[in-house]
Protein backbone atom coordinates (compact mmCIF):
# COMPACT_ATOMS: atom_id res chain seq x y z
CA UNK A 1 0.00 0.00 0.00
CA UNK A 2 1.51 3.23 -0.52
CA UNK A 3 1.60 5.98 1.19
CA UNK A 4 -1.25 8.22 -0.35
CA UNK A 5 -3.60 5.29 0.55
CA UNK A 6 -2.27 5.38 4.30
CA UNK A 7 -2.79 9.20 4.78
CA UNK A 8 -6.34 9.35 2.86
CA UNK A 9 -7.01 5.98 5.13
CA UNK A 10 -6.18 8.08 8.24
CA UNK A 11 -8.29 10.94 7.05
CA UNK A 12 -11.35 8.59 7.69
CA UNK A 13 -13.39 8.85 10.63
CA UNK A 14 -13.95 5.96 13.52
CA UNK A 15 -17.12 6.19 15.74
CA UNK A 16 -14.83 7.70 18.42
CA UNK A 17 -13.25 10.48 15.86
CA UNK A 18 -16.53 10.94 14.12
CA UNK A 19 -17.50 14.62 14.95
CA UNK A 20 -20.76 14.76 12.84
CA UNK A 21 -22.81 18.22 12.85
CA UNK A 22 -19.46 19.04 15.04
CA UNK A 23 -17.46 19.10 11.79
CA UNK A 24 -18.15 22.54 10.61
CA UNK A 25 -17.35 23.76 14.39
CA UNK A 26 -14.21 21.90 14.58
CA UNK A 27 -12.89 23.27 10.73
CA UNK A 28 -13.40 26.36 12.22
CA UNK A 29 -10.62 26.29 15.26
CA UNK A 30 -7.37 27.35 14.48
CA UNK A 31 -5.15 25.60 12.71
CA UNK A 32 -1.76 26.63 14.57
CA UNK A 33 -1.10 22.77 16.58
CA UNK A 34 0.49 24.58 19.48
CA UNK A 35 -2.53 27.07 19.62
CA UNK A 36 -5.05 24.35 18.93
CA UNK A 37 -3.99 22.24 21.59
CA UNK A 38 -3.44 24.71 24.17
CA UNK A 39 -6.95 25.79 23.59
CA UNK A 40 -8.33 22.13 23.69
CA UNK A 41 -6.29 21.39 26.83
CA UNK A 42 -7.94 24.70 28.64
CA UNK A 43 -11.23 22.56 28.50
CA UNK A 44 -10.75 19.81 29.86
CA UNK A 45 -9.53 18.44 33.79
CA UNK A 46 -7.76 15.85 34.04
CA UNK A 47 -9.65 13.43 36.78
CA UNK A 48 -6.35 12.60 38.50
CA UNK A 49 -6.02 16.53 39.43
CA UNK A 50 -9.57 16.59 40.61
CA UNK A 51 -9.28 13.55 42.68
CA UNK A 52 -6.58 16.02 44.70
CA UNK A 53 -8.55 17.56 47.73
CA UNK A 54 -5.51 20.40 47.45
CA UNK A 55 -6.37 21.05 43.66
CA UNK A 56 -10.32 21.08 44.28
CA UNK A 57 -10.45 23.25 46.99
CA UNK A 58 -8.35 26.12 45.37
CA UNK A 59 -9.95 28.99 43.63
CA UNK A 60 -7.26 29.84 41.47
CA UNK A 61 -4.97 27.27 39.76
CA UNK A 62 -4.52 26.47 36.75
CA UNK A 63 -8.29 24.77 35.88
CA UNK A 64 -9.45 27.99 37.32
CA UNK A 65 -12.04 27.92 40.43
CA UNK A 66 -12.26 24.85 41.55
CA UNK A 67 -14.78 25.06 44.41
CA UNK A 68 -17.43 25.79 41.61
CA UNK A 69 -16.76 22.27 40.08
CA UNK A 70 -19.92 20.37 42.16
CA UNK A 71 -18.05 17.47 44.54
CA UNK A 72 -20.85 14.95 42.68
CA UNK A 73 -19.07 15.39 39.77
CA UNK A 74 -17.66 11.24 38.56
CA UNK A 75 -13.88 12.04 38.98
CA UNK A 76 -13.69 10.37 35.45
CA UNK A 77 -15.91 10.99 32.34
CA UNK A 78 -14.56 8.94 30.45
CA UNK A 79 -17.37 6.54 30.79
CA UNK A 80 -20.55 8.87 29.85
CA UNK A 81 -18.47 10.74 27.27
CA UNK A 82 -16.38 7.72 24.90
CA UNK A 83 -16.40 9.89 22.08
CA UNK A 84 -14.70 13.06 20.38
CA UNK A 85 -18.23 14.09 19.45
CA UNK A 86 -19.48 13.79 22.92
CA UNK A 87 -16.78 15.42 24.62
CA UNK A 88 -17.29 18.52 21.95
CA UNK A 89 -21.23 17.94 22.89
CA UNK A 90 -20.85 18.33 26.74
CA UNK A 91 -18.47 21.35 26.23
CA UNK A 92 -20.80 23.34 24.10
CA UNK A 93 -24.00 21.92 26.01
CA UNK A 94 -22.27 23.78 29.00
CA UNK A 95 -20.82 26.70 27.89
CA UNK A 96 -20.80 27.25 23.90
CA UNK A 97 -18.13 29.45 24.57
CA UNK A 98 -15.00 27.55 23.31
CA UNK A 99 -11.65 29.74 24.43
CA UNK A 100 -9.06 29.48 26.80
CA UNK A 101 -10.95 31.49 29.44
CA UNK A 102 -13.25 28.53 30.11
CA UNK A 103 -14.26 28.63 33.60
CA UNK A 104 -13.45 25.49 35.74
CA UNK A 105 -17.31 24.13 36.46
CA UNK A 106 -17.95 24.06 32.56
CA UNK A 107 -15.01 22.01 31.87
CA UNK A 108 -15.12 17.87 31.32
CA UNK A 109 -12.66 15.06 33.49
CA UNK A 110 -11.61 13.34 30.93
CA UNK A 111 -8.04 11.77 30.52
CA UNK A 112 -5.35 11.36 27.95
CA UNK A 113 -7.73 8.98 25.86
CA UNK A 114 -9.75 11.85 25.14
CA UNK A 115 -7.43 14.52 24.56
CA UNK A 116 -5.80 12.39 21.80
CA UNK A 117 -9.34 11.16 20.48
CA UNK A 118 -10.56 14.70 19.97
CA UNK A 119 -7.19 16.18 18.63
CA UNK A 120 -7.46 13.58 16.05
CA UNK A 121 -11.02 14.05 15.26
CA UNK A 122 -9.93 17.87 14.88
CA UNK A 123 -7.12 17.44 12.57
CA UNK A 124 -9.28 14.83 10.51
CA UNK A 125 -12.27 17.46 10.46
CA UNK A 126 -9.62 19.31 8.26
CA UNK A 127 -8.52 17.12 6.26
CA UNK A 128 -5.03 16.17 8.25
CA UNK A 129 -4.44 12.62 8.12
CA UNK A 130 -4.49 11.80 12.01
CA UNK A 131 -4.45 9.02 14.68
CA UNK A 132 -4.37 8.51 18.48
CA UNK A 133 -1.82 6.24 19.08
CA UNK A 134 -1.45 3.98 22.53
CA UNK A 135 1.67 3.36 24.75
CA UNK A 136 3.80 4.80 27.92
CA UNK A 137 5.77 7.71 28.46
CA UNK A 138 8.40 8.37 31.44
CA UNK A 139 8.08 12.29 31.08
CA UNK A 140 4.95 12.40 32.70
CA UNK A 141 6.45 12.21 36.39
CA UNK A 142 10.41 11.53 35.51
CA UNK A 143 10.72 8.91 38.36
CA UNK A 144 11.95 6.04 36.48
CA UNK A 145 8.39 4.85 35.68
CA UNK A 146 6.69 4.87 32.48
CA UNK A 147 2.98 5.78 32.97
CA UNK A 148 0.59 4.73 30.21
CA UNK A 149 -0.52 7.40 28.01
CA UNK A 150 -2.19 8.38 24.78
CA UNK A 151 -1.07 11.26 22.73
CA UNK A 152 -1.74 12.13 18.91
CA UNK A 153 0.30 11.40 15.41
CA UNK A 154 -0.49 13.57 12.33
CA UNK A 155 1.18 13.92 8.94
CA UNK A 156 2.56 17.39 8.04
CA UNK A 157 2.16 17.58 4.61
CA UNK A 158 4.83 20.87 4.74
CA UNK A 159 7.84 18.49 6.40
CA UNK A 160 5.93 15.49 4.64
CA UNK A 161 6.56 13.13 7.98
CA UNK A 162 4.72 12.54 10.82
CA UNK A 163 4.77 14.35 14.36
CA UNK A 164 3.87 13.69 17.47
CA UNK A 165 1.75 16.01 19.66
CA UNK A 166 0.63 15.60 23.15
CA UNK A 167 -2.19 17.80 23.92
CA UNK A 168 -2.68 16.61 27.04
CA UNK A 169 0.45 17.65 28.49
CA UNK A 170 -0.03 21.52 27.25
CA UNK A 171 0.37 23.29 30.81
CA UNK A 172 1.93 26.41 31.56
CA UNK A 173 4.96 26.31 33.40
CA UNK A 174 5.65 22.63 32.49
CA UNK A 175 8.84 22.15 30.69
CA UNK A 176 9.67 19.04 28.88
CA UNK A 177 12.99 19.95 27.50
CA UNK A 178 11.13 18.76 23.80
CA UNK A 179 8.36 20.19 21.63
CA UNK A 180 5.31 18.88 23.18
CA UNK A 181 3.79 19.75 19.19
CA UNK A 182 7.07 17.73 17.78
CA UNK A 183 8.05 15.24 20.46
CA UNK A 184 11.06 12.70 19.71
CA UNK A 185 9.71 9.45 18.78
CA UNK A 186 12.04 8.24 21.68
CA UNK A 187 10.46 9.85 24.26
CA UNK A 188 7.21 7.86 23.66
CA UNK A 189 7.07 4.00 24.50
CA UNK A 190 4.24 2.80 21.88
CA UNK A 191 2.51 -0.30 23.29
CA UNK A 192 4.34 -2.69 20.75
CA UNK A 193 7.75 -1.63 22.15
CA UNK A 194 6.54 -1.72 25.18
CA UNK A 195 5.43 -5.24 24.96
CA UNK A 196 8.36 -6.66 23.12
CA UNK A 197 10.41 -5.07 25.66
CA UNK A 198 8.82 -6.78 28.34
CA UNK A 199 9.27 -10.24 26.79
CA UNK A 200 12.51 -9.74 26.26
CA UNK A 201 13.34 -8.56 29.21
CA UNK A 202 14.87 -4.61 28.53
CA UNK A 203 12.12 -3.02 30.67
CA UNK A 204 11.41 -4.40 33.98
CA UNK A 205 8.19 -5.42 34.87
CA UNK A 206 7.89 -2.56 37.45
CA UNK A 207 8.54 0.50 34.96
CA UNK A 208 5.47 -0.41 32.48
CA UNK A 209 2.10 0.60 34.75
CA UNK A 210 -1.22 1.10 33.80
CA UNK A 211 -2.90 3.04 36.05
CA UNK A 212 -6.09 0.95 36.66
CA UNK A 213 -7.77 0.27 39.57
CA UNK A 214 -5.26 -1.68 41.26
CA UNK A 215 -2.82 -0.80 38.74
CA UNK A 216 -1.40 -3.33 36.37
CA UNK A 217 2.38 -3.64 35.75
CA UNK A 218 4.53 -5.28 33.56
CA UNK A 219 3.76 -7.55 30.91
CA UNK A 220 -0.15 -7.00 31.45
CA UNK A 221 0.08 -3.99 31.34
CA UNK A 222 1.72 -3.66 28.07
CA UNK A 223 -0.75 -5.85 26.35
CA UNK A 224 -3.33 -3.60 27.14
CA UNK A 225 -0.93 -0.86 25.43
CA UNK A 226 -0.40 -3.20 22.35
CA UNK A 227 -4.18 -3.56 21.94
CA UNK A 228 -4.90 0.26 22.46
CA UNK A 229 -2.35 1.33 19.53
CA UNK A 230 -3.51 -1.69 17.29
CA UNK A 231 -7.24 -0.41 17.23
CA UNK A 232 -6.13 2.77 17.12
CA UNK A 233 -3.55 2.16 14.00
CA UNK A 234 -7.61 0.45 12.59
CA UNK A 235 -9.27 3.74 13.25
CA UNK A 236 -10.79 1.98 16.19
CA UNK A 237 -9.75 4.01 19.40
CA UNK A 238 -11.39 1.46 21.70
CA UNK A 239 -12.41 2.67 25.00
CA UNK A 240 -10.69 1.49 28.84
CA UNK A 241 -13.53 -1.34 29.01
CA UNK A 242 -12.63 -2.90 26.02
CA UNK A 243 -9.84 -5.58 25.51
CA UNK A 244 -10.19 -8.82 23.48
CA UNK A 245 -12.13 -11.25 25.02
CA UNK A 246 -10.19 -13.94 24.63
CA UNK A 247 -7.18 -12.56 27.02
CA UNK A 248 -9.64 -11.07 29.50
CA UNK A 249 -11.27 -14.42 29.85
CA UNK A 250 -7.83 -15.77 30.39
CA UNK A 251 -6.84 -13.14 32.90
CA UNK A 252 -4.38 -11.79 30.55
CA UNK A 253 -2.02 -15.58 31.37
CA UNK A 254 -1.39 -16.50 27.69
CA UNK A 255 -0.17 -19.73 25.91
CA UNK A 256 3.33 -19.33 24.97
CA UNK A 257 2.02 -20.08 21.10
CA UNK A 258 -0.23 -16.69 21.93
CA UNK A 259 2.40 -15.26 23.18
CA UNK A 260 4.00 -15.42 20.34
CA UNK A 261 1.06 -14.53 17.86
CA UNK A 262 1.48 -10.97 20.11
CA UNK A 263 5.15 -11.07 19.46
CA UNK A 264 4.43 -11.32 15.27
CA UNK A 265 1.74 -8.39 15.88
CA UNK A 266 3.97 -6.10 17.76
CA UNK A 267 6.88 -6.60 15.62
CA UNK A 268 5.05 -5.44 12.51
CA UNK A 269 3.65 -2.40 14.64
CA UNK A 270 6.85 -1.08 15.14
CA UNK A 271 6.60 0.46 11.67
CA UNK A 272 3.35 0.63 11.15
CA UNK A 273 3.41 2.69 7.99
CA UNK A 274 5.62 0.37 6.21
CA UNK A 275 4.05 -2.91 7.82
CA UNK A 276 0.10 -0.87 6.87
CA UNK A 277 -0.86 -3.92 4.43
CA UNK A 278 0.37 -6.96 6.79
CA UNK A 279 -1.63 -5.23 9.80
CA UNK A 280 -4.86 -5.06 7.58
CA UNK A 281 -4.28 -8.55 7.04
CA UNK A 282 -4.46 -9.49 10.50
CA UNK A 283 -7.39 -6.91 11.69
CA UNK A 284 -9.38 -8.86 8.56
CA UNK A 285 -8.55 -12.05 9.37
CA UNK A 286 -8.37 -12.41 13.06
CA UNK A 287 -11.48 -12.16 14.56
CA UNK A 288 -10.25 -12.79 18.34
CA UNK A 289 -8.15 -9.73 18.20
CA UNK A 290 -11.27 -7.78 17.67
CA UNK A 291 -14.06 -9.62 19.89
CA UNK A 292 -14.00 -7.02 23.09
CA UNK A 293 -14.87 -7.64 26.34
CA UNK A 294 -16.87 -4.45 27.92
CA UNK A 295 -19.14 -3.28 30.37
CA UNK A 296 -21.42 -6.32 29.24
CA UNK A 297 -19.81 -8.78 27.27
Amino acid sequence: MDNEEILEFYKKTSPFTDLGYYKKFAQDLPNNIEELSVLQRMQIIHPVAFRDKNIRTKKDCFWGDMTNVPITRLEYEDDIFPTAQSVLAELLRKNPNYTVKRQAKDKVHVTCRSQAILLASILKAKGISARARSGFAEYIHYDGICYDHWITEYFDENENRWKLVDADEHCPDHEMGFDLNDIPYDKFIFGAKAYLGVRQNKYKPKTILYSSDPPTLGLKASIRGLFYDFHSLMNNEIIFLHMPKYIQDKKFKLSEEEYKELDELATLMLKPNENFKELQEIWNSVPKFRIMSGALN
